[in-house]
């Protein structure tokens, strides 16, 4: 094969992925009661010459009214009683201070569990992944979903754009129709490959300690928020326009989520990573398309304000991942995460523990579990 242009190359990177493996409560005082109004004493009538008034009960010196009452010193609101502080991912900067390398989960492990669910990100959990890679795009009523594809054929049995769907009517669909743990993303296998179709749908027992709802698409709020103690590899897909409006939607979910900081943004598109940093300067982003491309075949050193890049091992016959593009991100004070492009090939430890022996810093891994292996030992 002829080396390509850099045009080429552009073009190529950018499609590689798509074709790879893939309250605290506020104290709130109760309003003091009003004590009741002293009752008017019935006129005592003439008693009888032989009784004995009774005499005049005399209130217990200790008797408080029920109104005024006061808390018993021990006593400890609710609201603001000691408790261990909740878990948190660690910030990315905590994750590149670390001596080891990372094993990133990609799509939850598309290659040993359906694609992008809710199990197949628990499942990469179990297995060791320290870092949960996922894409992001909206559905027709604008709520953000980890979603690869901008249709569903794929992965359920449906079709169509995501866009034209609600989030209801997506999640109605089997999100693990078509894996195959022996052929991802194969729809031409026997139907007994198909090993999770009918979970989502009730027609299938799910595995033990899971649901129905666990073969679901998943919106990324339900992601981040049930792992909250890994850090998050984000893909925005698609274009501007409709891009910079999933970028808006995530800039906001990321504040309100407290995740700032524990997250680090990708596109292959430099004009979506540029919308989205204007948005959230403070997120961590790698670089698109364009500037890797310049990075790699021209040298052009990329601008501040880049820490991680995102990268094939190879791409239309250029190799990308070499002893000297490690050696020299390193230098340049760069972080390199690979994504492998060829799930026959690529997708087994053997070929992790190359490229973690080349010096790579993360592998973004279709099985988790082998990429565990890989760094055992």
């Amino acid at each position: 094969m002829a080396r390509p242009t850099v045009l080429m190359v552009l073009v190529l990177l950018a499609g590689a992925c798509s074709s790879s493996t893939s309250d605290s409560p506020s104290l709130a005082t109760e309003p003091t009661a009003q004590a009741e109004e002293p009752a008017v004493a019935e006129p005592t009538p003439a008693a009888e010459p032989s009784a004995t008034p009774e005499p005049t009960a005399v209130p217990e010196p200790s008797a408080t009214p029920e109104s005024t009452a006061l808390p018993e010193p021990s006593a400890t609101p609710e609201s603001t009683a000691t408790s261990e502080p909740a878990a948190v991912a660690p910030t990315i900067d905590e994750l590149l201070a670390e001596d080891s390398v990372v094993n990133l989960a990609h799509a939850g492990g598309d290659q040993s569990w359906p694609h992008s669910t809710p199990y197949a990100f628990a499942e990469a959990v179990k297995a060791g992944a320290g870092v949960l890679e996922l894409d992001v795009q909206l559905t027709g009523d604008g709520v953000l979903v980890v979603q690869h594809d901008d249709t569903v054929d794929k992965t359920t049995e449906a079709t169509g754009p995501v866009i034209d769907l609600t989030l209801a009517e997506l999640q109605a669909l089997d999100n693990a129709y078509w894996f195959s743990p022996e052929c991802w993303p194969c729809q031409d296998r026997p139907l007994d490959e198909y090993i999770y179709r009918g979970v989502r749908t009730g027609d299938t027992e799910p595995p033990a300690g899971y649901t129905a709802d666990d073969f679901r698409v998943a919106t990324f709020r339900e992601i981040a928020e049930r792992f909250p103690t890994l850090p998050l590899d984000i893909e925005i897909k698609g274009e501007l326009p409709q891009a910079g409006i999933v970028a808006e939607v995530l800039a906001a979910e990321l504040d309100e989520l407290g995740r700032t900081d524990s997250v680090v943004v990708v596109s292959f598109d430099d004009e979506v990573i540029d919308a989205f940093r204007a948005l959230a300067p403070d997120v961590a982003v790698s670089p698109g398309t364009t500037r890797l491309t310049t990075w790699v075949l021209a040298g052009t050193p990329l601008e501040d304000g880049f820490e991680i890049i995102q990268v094939p091992p190879e791409s239309s016959g250029v190799d990308v991942v070499t002893p000297e593009s490690v050696a020299r991100a390193h230098d340049e004070g760069l972080t390199i995460w690979v994504w492998p492009n060829d799930a026959e090939t690529q997708e087994n430890e053997a070929f992790y523990r190359q490229l973690v022996e080349l010096g790579v810093d993360g592998v973004i891994a279709g099985r988790p579990e082998e990429m565990a292996a890989a760094t055992a030992g």
